[in-house]
């Protein structure tokens, strides 16, 4: 696998430099009709054009629940067209049996045949995992599960030249208030790999962030993109990520991951501590150290700071150290943007960004803290005070009578 990842990217250089984009994979697109489900959506939207402009399909079949009336639909059949390829946009939900046997019905009459599959559909339902429920998780693993599996089982007697899911780096490391998600996603890279293994032609491409919104993706605060980042991801442009979904049909595993990573965060342990596992061995970087050792010492480097101060200094110093963290998880530029005396809440806090909250603070103090810390104390100075008494050993009270420095 290596050294077939090798040969892409080496191809993939020569391609840009000669400016020979057109490239030759082992089983080609362009030889049948191509059916996108999500088509209409942005990431299936970009592939057509990808698929027409540069892999030179002429027969393209794009499936969504909207169909025609999906936002940019028609102008985009018109481009398709345009540029050479006979455009058919078809309201389907994948997701229901019937509704996708009768989908496949009128694409087996069509000329010329059914040649690949890509799977691009899919919705976000953001949730810590104690509010999910069965209705939450329904509505993100049907149109990847229940969609994938029907089309598995109505395509996998034809002779298909590729069968391709979108899936996502959530199935891969996890990602907060995304269980279902990753899920489902974990769902569709084990159905490529048991395609692959009975013979059937599979890649699940488990993408990162883009840089391009979708109506997965246009909610995203600034908050939120700051946090993916925070988690080593950075966003793809459309042409790194179809470039990255070429070197796949190259490479042609059964689950590729198909993101751009941030080298920098991957190599701060300020930002490495919290990572995936997965990322350890993807920088060179001293072996970590044990997590208890780590604690320990940044508690003692916290005392040590604190030696010395008077009560209200310590206090101060608490502070700046909570709203500094706060101001990281927020996506602010500075400290000095956050009131202390403000709740939590007026801040802008959500369950995720309590517990990344919550979280940093545990790797910047060595302490041990709740995962309801900030629902306990609903401020930033209250927050710091409690700090204040969780390492002196003392029940937190307000500064002005904390009863001896900390030391």
């Amino acid at each position: 696998d290596t050294r077939r990842a090798a040969e892409a990217f080496r191809y993939l250089s020569q391609a840009r430099h000669t400016g020979k984009i057109v490239l030759t994979v082992p089983r080609p697109l362009a030889e049948g009709t191509v059916l996108i489900t999500g088509g209409t959506g942005m990431a299936g939207a970009v592939l057509a054009r990808h698929l027409v402009n540069h892999h030179r399909v002429t027969n393209l079949i794009l499936a969504s629940r909207q169909g025609q009336h999906a936002p940019g639909a028609t102008e985009l059949a018109a481009e398709l067209t345009s540029a050479g390829a006979r455009v058919q946009i078809l309201a389907c939900d994948v997701a229901d049996r019937s509704a996708a046997a009768a989908l496949m019905a009128h694409i087996f009459e069509q000329q010329p045949p059914l040649n690949a599959v890509i799977h691009a559909a899919g919705v976000l339902d953001d949730a810590v995992i104690t509010s999910l429920t069965p209705q939450r998780i329904d509505t993100v693993l049907r149109p990847k599960v229940d969609a994938a599996w029907n089309l598995h089982e109505l395509t996998r007697d034809l002779n298909l030249s590729a069968f391709i899911v979108f899936s996502s780096m959530a199935g891969i490391t996890g990602a907060p208030g995304q269980a279902n998600y990753a899920a489902a996603n974990t769902f569709l890279d084990a159905l490529a790999s048991h395609r692959q293994a009975t013979g059937l032609p599979a890649i699940s491409l488990a993408w990162g962030l883009w840089e391009q919104a979708s109506t997965m993706t246009g909610h995203l605060r600034g908050s939120d993109l700051a946090r993916i980042q925070r988690a080593g991801l950075v966003a793809m442009t459309p042409e790194q990520a179809l470039e990255l979904f070429d070197t796949a049909l190259i490479v042609d595993h059964p689950t590729v991951v198909a993101a751009r990573l941030d080298q920098g965060a991957l190599r701060d342990p300020a930002f490495s501590a919290g990572l995936p596992p997965l990322f350890n061995g993807l920088i060179r970087q001293p072996t970590r150290r044990l997590v208890d050792n780590t604690a320990a010492e940044s508690k003692s480097a916290l005392v040590q700071r604190l030696h010395g101060l008077t009560p209200t200094q310590q206090h101060d110093l608490l502070t700046e150290l909570v709203c500094t963290q706060i101001a990281i998880v927020l996506g602010h530029p500075s400290s000095e943007d956050i009131n202390p005396q403000r709740a939590f809440q007026d801040l802008g806090f959500d369950s995720l960004t309590a517990i990344e909250l919550r979280n940093r603070l545990k790797t910047a103090t060595g302490l041990t803290l709740s995962p309801t810390l900030v629902f306990d104390h609903p401020t930033p100075t209250q927050l710091a005070e409690h700090l204040g008494g969780q390492i002196s050993g003392s029940t937190p009270v307000t500064p002005a009578v904390v009863r001896a420095p900390i030391g």
